[in-house]
Formats: C-alpha cells, structure tokens, sequence
C-alpha cells in the first residue's frame, strides 16, 4: 500500500504534496487560493499534465468559493491557463470548467463548480484504473521495461498513466525490472520515480539518462513507456525533454516505445506535433544545482521542457479507452 495522496480537497482546502521536497521531505500544503495553485503550477510543486488539469480545475471553483463572481472567474482563468504552455488537460480542464460556468450561469454556485472539479478528478483515478488494464496486452513476455520522467500518482489524480501500466504488469507478475531514467535537468525520474517505484516495492535501478542505449545494446530492456503531455492528431507526443531520444534508441534497437495518457491528452485541434508549443524553462535550472552555479558565469543554456516524439516511432498509445495501434488518427 502506498502512504502518500498527491491531491485531496478536504474541509474548503485543496491539499497538495510538494514535490520540489520530494524525496526528502514528504510535505503537504493547504490552499484555498487559485492564485496559489497557479504558483505551485509554475514551480513544479504540482506537476504532471492530469494532475495540472485537476489542480486547475480546483483553483477555477476555489475563485468563486466568497460568492460568484464573472470578474473574479475571468481573472483565475487567465491566471491558471498562463502557468505552463505545453500540457494540454491544463487548457482542458480550464475550458470544461468555463463552460460549465457558461452552461448553469442562471443558477451557477461554488458547490456546483466544486462538484465539477471533483467529478475531473473522479473521472482521472477511473482512467488510471482502465489505461493499467488497457496496458496489459503490451507485455508479452515477463519484462524489464524502461521509462522517463514522472507518472505515478504524483503526476495525475489516480495510481498514475504509464506508471500504472507498470504497476499492473507488476502486479500481475509481467514485469521483472524497471530501469527509470533519472531525467535531466529536474531529476524527476530521481526524485519522485524511484520514490513511487520504492513505495510500490517494484524492483528498479535508477539510470542516467545516457545510459539507456547501453543498456538496450545489452539486451536489457524488452519495452519502453512514458506518458505524454499532449498528442497531436496524427499521434506525434510531446514529452518531457528526452523521450525523442528514448524513442530513437528503441527504435534502433528494435525495442517497442508506447505511450500511455488520458484522452484528454489529446489535442484534436492540431494535424501534428510541429503545432504543439513548447515550454522553455529557466536557464538556472541547467547552470545551476542546489542554486549554486556549476556552469562558467558566461556560459549560457537551451533549456526545453519537452520534445517531441513522431507517431512512427511510438508502438501503441494506452488511454483509457483502448490500446491504440497505428497508424493513428484523432482528428
């Protein structure tokens, strides 16, 4: 059994783990601020696509919590949807909250918003439940699967996208090892993978990011998954910075990559990942470790949040809806 929630709204508050603490130290924060949850959007205190919706979703009915407000809704709205620019259930969320505001604006009240966000985050643990299922079919054999960045339950509102297709595998005893990369600059594969892998006693080594083609050219690895923050059209996701790499080096070696993410992920209103936008970090968050510098004082830094993995080299994409095989098309 696992000791942690990552989101709960209890007595008015939305309460949150922060992960910037992770793994050190296991601290929760009590909000009923969306300018708060906006803030820990921004400094990764809340992150992972699902989870940025859900929180989002929160801070939307948390801004009319005093009374129902059209200027105080609009002002929570743009200040949520200005957090991050990639992950797609954040605008999703924003928009499902809007309209349900637009839809009951007659007799619209904070329970009824409230309702709504928790019927996101309902619906987000229910997706987890089925993408684990859905993930099944892709281990043929008892595997040693690799994967990138975070996306356990500290990613989303439930066990976690292609964490909890691992965590089923596991479960149902397909999955021997799980080499978890350690994820460059923010180490989120260090920090909080090989914590959930740790609370969920599923062996793992932690991994350099480099590492992972030495270990394919050894035979190591049977499967790759990672999640995704937003899936264009024609099936090209954006994820966190490396998983291009990751996908290449499967492909080479012969070696299935899938994706594992909610419907919501996906972004039908774009042909392809060329249209997708992507998150340009703080260069601090490369020349510096623990704020100080490890980089010369002129050295400068090309800091993506995320690349961008092209439809041919992904093998299957996991919703909660099915096991989709390509060639893919959500349009």
């Amino acid at each position: 059994m696992t000791a942690y929630f990552n989101l709960q709204f209890e007595n008015g508050l939305l309460h949150f783990i922060n992960q910037v603490k992770l793994p050190g130290c296991v601290e929760y924060v009590q909000t009923d601020s969306f300018d708060r949850i906006a803030e820990a959007i921004e400094r990764l205190e809340i992150r992972g696509a699902p989870a940025i919706g859900i929180a989002a979703a929160y801070g939307i009915a948390l801004s009319q919590k005093n009374g129902i407000s059209g200027e105080r809704f609009a002002a929570a709205f743009g200040r949520l949807a200005r957090t991050r620019p990639t992950a797609v259930n954040l605008f999703w969320a924003l928009q499902r909250m809007r309209n349900f505001y637009n839809d009951h604006s007659a007799g619209i009240t904070f329970e009824l918003l409230l309702a709504e966000a928790v019927a996101i985050h309902t619906e987000d643990i229910h997706h987890c439940e089925a993408m684990g299922i859905n993930g099944l079919p892709i281990f043929t054999k008892v595997s040693n699967v690799i994967t990138h960045c975070n996306t356990g339950k500290l990613a989303v509102g439930g066990e976690g996208t292609a964490f909890n297709v691992i965590r089923t595998g596991w479960l149902n005893k397909m999955v021997a090892h799980v080499y978890a990369d350690e994820t460059r600059p923010l180490l989120q594969g260090a920090r909080l993978t090989a914590f959930e892998l740790s609370m969920n006693n599923i062996p793992y080594s932690l991994i350099s990011d480099s590492t992972a083609g030495f270990l394919m050219k050894q035979g190591k690895v049977d499967l790759a998954i990672t999640g995704a923050d937003r899936i264009a059209g024609n099936g090209d996701s954006a994820n966190k910075i490396g998983t291009y790499g990751l996908a290449a080096l499967c492909k080479f070696h012969n070696i299935p990559f899938y994706i594992a993410a909610p419907s919501s992920t996906i972004d039908r209103s774009i042909a392809s990942g060329d249209e997708i936008p992507i998150e340009i970090r703080s260069e601090d968050e490369l020349l510096c470790l623990n704020s100080q510098r490890i980089a010369p004082e002129n050295a400068r830094a090309y800091t993506p949040a995320f690349d961008v993995v092209p439809a041919g080299l992904i093998s299957g994409i996991i919703t909660e809806e099915k096991l989709h095989l390509p060639p893919y098309n959500f349009v």
